[in-house]
Order: C-alpha cells, then structure tokens, then sequence
C-alpha cells in the first residue's frame, strides 16, 4: 500500500473526498513528524508508539577500499507496535 492507496481507503471508510482524506492523511503525518523534530514521542493506544532515539558518532570502514571513514552522530525514527497493532497482524 503506498500513500495514494491510504488516501483512497481513508476516502472510502470515512466519506471524505479523496482531497479532503488526503488533507486528513498529510495533517496526521506533519503533526507526527513535528513532535518527532522536538523529541516528543506519540502514542498512539493501540496502534503503536513513534519515538526518536539518539546514534552516537562511530568510525566504519569503506568496503571498497577499507578506508576508516567517520560516520556522524544522528537521530533515528523508531516505531514499536503496540500490543493491538500486532495481535490483529498475528
């Protein structure tokens, strides 16, 4: 399913407009990603919890060449699915 797939089922499921659903569906995603940007977590009951965890800088190698390289510090998205979430995929 990619994103024009869930704004049509949105559509379908709620009686929006596919414009209004797909308005629903960026609203969603924009308010996830900004209380993600300061660190906040969202949880969502039932579906899962979004949080931003910390990778702290670290030294790889090139595979081609060997070459040490320097990998910078970053923040990673994470998801866990709660227990409905996974309950109704098993």
């Amino acid at each position: 399913m990619n994103k024009n797939d869930l704004v049509a089922t949105v559509a379908n499921s709620s009686g929006l407009s596919k414009v209004d659903a797909l308005k629903a569906v960026d609203a969603v995603f924009d308010a996830i990603i900004t209380a993600m940007k300061t660190g906040d977590e969202v949880r969502l009951v039932g579906f899962g919890t979004f949080n931003v965890t910390e990778r702290a800088a670290s030294e790889g190698r090139n595979p081609r060449t060997g070459e040490k390289i320097s990998i910078p510090a970053s923040r990673m998205p994470k998801f866990k699915p709660g227990k409905q979430f996974k309950e109704a995929i098993n």
